[in-house]
């Protein structure tokens, strides 16, 4: 194949290992561009109009409360575009709108910076020079909008205090992004590049993609009694093997051995599912207050099916309504107000006296490292200060923020959170 101009192995070709020194840059903003057509980008508009015009009346991914906010689940229309990053063009890339309460509130309320997925050789079927297409090694990438979020960082600092913490979690980076749909450039503001989970991650932090990668959404997401069904659980690798392992978790959570043989039950349930890291991310998640997964929503995690010894692993996804206790929905560290049979991998779990005191200590470990109030504080300072002239361009339906003083106001906002939360957890009585 002759491929196009500015094509090499390194930034264009699958042959090419995945650079996150140069994608997910951790010391400078990036900045992309992207070309639409402006046929191409009309389409694209009627088509998130048809979908989240009206009200959000369609059955789709849980809302808070366990499920009572429903979205269209269609997802938006693929069109093509050229990307530009680095003075570099990669060709015919897929584009489309993606999310659920990020796309649809947004939109609703006229917002223009709306979250985004790329694809890089979606379309290498109708352009055979761009078969195989990858940019830097990543075939997918996810750009979150940053939605209800006045410091832009929730997306950011959850997940690199997950993975600092040893739960398996996604690589994030900064990026202004540009768009010409027919019009010249438009700043559409700053946005997360988020790591796509069964694009790149599951080979760069389990050393292997061969296993089962589920993306649970709906009601069989909660694990309770009487809900399984494959239809919850989306496959995302291995898409014509069986639910296996996830029907075998499913099982053993509810299964009667709990109370009448717990050590078997336990021995059952490490078997199919890495326990221990569960109760590392729960822990975190719990301290960080990130209300909206698993006990209050039906989505915004991935199961994985580890090749090295076949066990589950938990995934976060989706954290920009992490650091924050704006929705006053976040689980108390003893989960009193959860039900453990409608959410049984919380309440099955924290019911196990092992379990429990290994919760509790990775809590008290959590806040003790990257957690720690003077540790978080420069952190978030850092963050801060290399987005505040991307943040500060901002204008119009392209931010999300009032004025400017929302972001820099945000900065106290989560320190006192992180503040309170600290000394929350040090006080929680086990």
């Amino acid at each position: 194949i002759e491929r196009p101009e500015g094509w090499t192995i390194n930034t264009h070709s699958n042959l090419a290992s995945t650079n996150y020194e140069t994608v997910f840059n951790q010391t400078i903003v990036n900045q992309i561009k992207i070309e639409i057509d402006a046929d191409d980008w009309d389409e694209m508009q009627n088509d998130i109009e048809s979908l989240h015009g009206g009200s959000n009346t369609s059955p789709g991914g849980g809302g808070p409360g366990g499920g009572t906010e429903t979205f269209s689940d269609e997802k938006p229309i693929t069109i093509p575009c050229q990307i530009y990053f680095n003075d570099i063009q990669w060709f015919d890339v897929g584009i489309r709108y993606k999310g659920n309460s990020s796309l649809s509130n947004a939109y609703s309320s006229g917002k223009e910076k709306l979250p985004l997925r790329l694809d890089f050789d979606h379309f290498e079927n109708d352009n055979e020079l761009i078969k195989n297409q990858r940019f830097y090694g990543f075939k997918e990438l996810s750009l979150s909008s940053n939605f209800n979020d006045d410091s832009f960082l929730h997306e950011k600092v959850a997940s690199d205090l997950f993975r600092s913490f040893g739960i398996p979690a996604p690589r994030t980076a900064f990026y202004e992004v540009y768009i010409d749909n027919g019009s010249g450039y438009e700043y559409y503001g700053l946005y997360t590049m988020v790591e796509v989970v069964f694009d790149s991650m599951l080979e760069d932090q389990f050393g292997s993609d061969a296993g089962n990668c589920y993306k649970p959404d709906g009601d069989g997401a909660t694990f309770g009694l009487g809900t399984y069904s494959t239809q919850y659980f989306e496959k995302k690798t291995n898409k014509s093997s069986n639910w296996d392992d996830v029907e075998s978790l499913y099982d053993i959570i509810n299964s009667d051995e709990r109370t009448s043989n717990e050590e078997a039950w336990k021995t059952n349930l490490e078997a199919i599912f890495n326990v221990d890291g569960y109760l590392k991310y729960l822990a975190a998640n719990t301290v960080i207050q990130n209300w909206d997964t698993y006990g209050n929503m039906t989505h915004n995690y991935f199961l994985y099916a580890n090749p090295s010894d076949g066990k589950l692993n938990w995934i976060p996804w989706d954290n920009n309504e992490a650091l924050s206790d704006d929705k006053n929905m976040a689980l108390d560290f003893d989960f009193n107000s959860l039900s453990n049979s409608e959410w049984p991998l919380i309440g099955y779990i924290y019911d196990t006296p092992e379990y429990k005191t290994k919760y509790d200590n990775y809590i008290d470990q959590f806040i003790a490292g990257d957690f720690k109030t003077s540790t978080i504080a420069t952190i978030y300072a850092s963050w801060n200060s290399l987005i505040n002239n991307s943040v500060s361009a901002e204008s119009g339906n392209y931010t999300y923020l009032t004025n400017y003083s929302d972001f820099t106001n945000s900065l106290n906002s989560l320190n006192n959170h992180a503040s309170q939360r600290y000394s929350a957890a040090n006080s929680y009585t086990p």
